[in-house]
C-alpha cells in the first residue's frame, strides 16, 4: 500500500473543511489512482530518455 490512512486523516484535518471521516474503501482507490500516476510518469521519463522520475513527468 502506497497510501497512509493516518496521512489522509491529518490532510482531511490541516484542510479544516469539516470532513474527517474514510470510507474503506477509499485508501484503496487512491492507492490505484497514486500507482497510475507513477506509470504514466515513468512512461513519461522513459519517453525523454531518463531512468530518473522527475517531478515534471507527474
Amino acid at each position: 500500500m502506497l497510501v497512509v490512512r493516518t496521512q489522509i486523516k491529518e490532510i482531511l484535518k490541516e484542510a479544516n473543511l469539516g470532513v474527517d471521516q474514510i470510507a474503506k474503501e477509499f485508501p484503496d482507490k487512491l492507492d490505484e489512482n497514486v500507482k497510475q500516476l507513477i506509470l504514466v510518469a515513468a512512461q513519461r521519463a522513459k519517453e525523454n530518455g531518463r531512468r530518473t522520475v522527475m517531478g515534471r513527468d507527474v
